[in-house]
């Protein structure tokens, strides 16, 4: 169920406001295009500054689009593991398929603060859960000890790996072996990490880019990984791209370019500078998605 590209969806919005009809068209095409899976209210999804009441309305309207067609993973995590059980027995309830929990940010916790979060968060719910482990943004790194540790609880699933650095799969791979479904958090590695016993990736580029990054892990894993190669090749400006500023913006833009819905962001998110636009017309140009 978990293999293959999941697209970490964007939120549209239109005059300050979610704009639902932007977002369940975009998940059809998504679906249109061969995507594996979607997954709403992640940090491409800007979560930080969705309201309780927008957060849990994306989850429904994902799902309700999805329609069984795809899972859908719906990011649930927070800084507050009450307010974390709360989002993830929503998720459970609108009929989602999964929940994707991010390290809790800000608040610095121990390993051991780390496990007893994700197990408050397991042992409140019914719902596979996936770790969301991404340093970068959450300032906290989960160990491989503690992913270890949180492997052996029935209902985690998985692992989104956003740290880039490759070494730790097969690291972490020798010490769980297959217990738990790895999952790439970065476009521009997810072949490399799919080379070394991933599933596939959650993936930004995925938004504007559906069949292309559907292509590349349909190749792998019918065992072409030099038509893989091929595709991940043509992409890698894209993916560059993405992230010449801080996501989600400059996938917005691009979104924006499609037609897919307005390039409108939330602050303290802004929208991507001249230079970074040019750069990202550029990229979709030439890799033919424009």
């Amino acid at each position: 169920m978990y293999q293959g590209v999941f697209t970490a969806l964007i939120t549209p919005f239109k005059n300050g406001k979610v704009d639902e009809r932007a977002y369940q068209d975009l998940i059809n095409w998504q679906i249109a295009e061969g995507i594996h899976g979607v997954v709403p209210c992640g940090t491409t999804g800007e979560s930080p500054t969705l309201s309780h009441e927008e957060h849990k309305r994306l989850v429904e309207l994902c799902v309700e689009a999805a329609n069984g067609r795809v899972p859908v993973m719906a990011g649930t995590g927070s800084n507050n593991t009450v307010e974390a059980i709360d989002l993830t027995r929503h998720a459970q309830k609108a009929g989602a398929n999964a929940a994707l929990v991010v390290a809790p940010y800000y608040n610095k916790p121990t390993q051991e603060g780390l496990y007893q979060h994700y197990k408050a968060l397991h042992d409140a719910t019914d719902i596979p859960i996936f770790i969301y482990n991404i340093p970068g943004r959450s300032v906290i790194d989960v160990k491989d000890d503690t992913i270890a540790r949180l492997a052996e609880l029935p209902r985690i699933a998985g692992l989104k790996d956003a740290t880039g650095d490759l070494a730790r799969i097969s690291s972490l791979r020798k010490r769980i072996g297959d217990r738990l479904c790895l999952l790439s958090g970065e476009d521009p590695t997810a072949l490399a990490f799919n080379a070394q016993g991933g599933k596939g990736c959650i993936s930004v580029t995925s938004n504007i880019a559906p069949k292309q990054c559907a292509a590349m892990h349909d190749a792998w894993f019918a065992g072409k990984p030099q038509e893989a190669l091929r595709i991940h090749d043509s992409l890698i400006a894209v993916h560059e791209a993405m992230f010449c500023e801080t996501n989600p913006s400059p996938v917005k833009y691009a979104a924006s370019l499609k037609g897919k819905c307005t390039s409108e962001v939330r602050l303290p998110l802004v929208q991507p500078g001249e230079e970074s636009k040019k750069r990202i017309k550029a990229a979709l140009e030439k890799a033919g998605i424009l």
